[in-house]
C-alpha cells in the first residue's frame, strides 16, 4: 500500500468573511428594508436614485455597510486570483488577504477624493455628488453578484484560469452597463462639456485600473 500525502487548506477565515459580508447586507436589509427593497431594483427600475438620490447622501450606513461587504467580497475574488496565478505568493504571505482589503479600500478612498476635489474646483458638486452616488450604489449592487460568485468559487466550483476570467468578464459586462446607463443619465451635460467628459473618462476612469493592474502584476 502506498501511502499519499493530501494537503488540506483550511479556509475558515474565508467562511468567517463571507459571513461577514452576509450579516452586512442582512444588516443593511432590516436597519432600511425599504431602501434595500429599492436597491436590488436598480436593474429594472430607477425608482432607488429618484427616491434616495434626491439628498445623495453618499455617507450613509446604509451606504457604508453595503461597501464594507463590498469591500470584503472583492477582496476574496481577487485573492483567489492571487491562489491560482501566484500560488507562492498566497503561502509565504499569511497576511495576504488584509493587504488586499487595505489596498482597495485606499484606492477607492483616494480615487473618491480626488472626484470630490475636482467637483468643488470646478463648482459642479451637484452633478459630482450625484454621479458618484449612482456609481457607488451600483458598484454596491454587482458586489452582491460577487459575493455570491464567491460562494460558488470557494465552495463549489474548483477555481481554474478559465473560470474566473468568465466570471471576471461578467463583472466587467456589469459594471460597463452600470457605467453606461450612469454616462446616459447625465448625457446633456456630457454633450455640452464633451472634451473635458474625455479627459476624465481617461485620467480617473481608465488609468487609475491600468496603474492598479501594473502594480499587481
Amino acid at each position: 500500500m502506498q501511502y499519499i500525502e493530501r494537503h488540506i487548506e483550511s479556509i475558515d477565515w474565508v467562511i468567517i468573511t463571507l459571513v461577514i459580508c452576509l450579516l452586512v447586507i442582512t444588516l443593511a436589509k432590516h436597519l432600511y428594508p425599504r431602501q434595500f427593497q429599492q436597491f436590488i431594483t436598480l436593474p429594472v427600475s430607477d425608482k432607488y436614485f429618484l427616491v434616495q438620490g434626491k439628498t445623495e447622501v453618499i455617507v450613509h450606513p446604509f451606504n457604508i455597510l453595503l461597501f464594507v461587504g463590498q469591500i470584503l467580497s472583492v477582496s476574496l475574488f481577487i485573492y483567489l486570483f492571487f491562489k491560482v496565478f501566484s500560488p507562492e505568493i498566497v503561502s509565504s504571505d499569511e497576511f495576504l488577504f488584509i493587504q488586499i482589503c487595505t489596498g482597495y479600500s485606499v484606492f477607492v478612498f483616494v480615487k473618491f477624493c480626488i472626484e470630490k476635489i475636482i467637483g468643488t474646483a470646478f463648482s459642479i458638486d451637484t452633478v459630482i455628488n450625484s454621479y458618484l452616488f449612482q456609481k457607488l450604489s451600483y458598484r454596491n449592487l454587482i458586489s452582491l453578484l460577487i459575493f455570491i460568485f464567491n460562494l460558488f468559487l470557494y465552495f463549489i466550483i474548483e477555481p481554474t484560469t478559465k473560470i474566473l476570467f468568465i466570471f471576471l468578464a461578467v463583472i466587467v459586462v456589469f459594471n460597463g452597463i452600470a457605467l453606461f446607463y450612469s454616462y446616459k443619465t447625465n448625457r446633456n451635460l456630457i454633450i455640452g462639456n464633451f472634451f473635458y467628459f474625455i479627459l476624465y473618462l481617461c485620467a480617473l476612469e481608465i488609468s487609475p485600473y491600468f496603474i492598479l493592474y501594473k502594480t499587481l502584476v
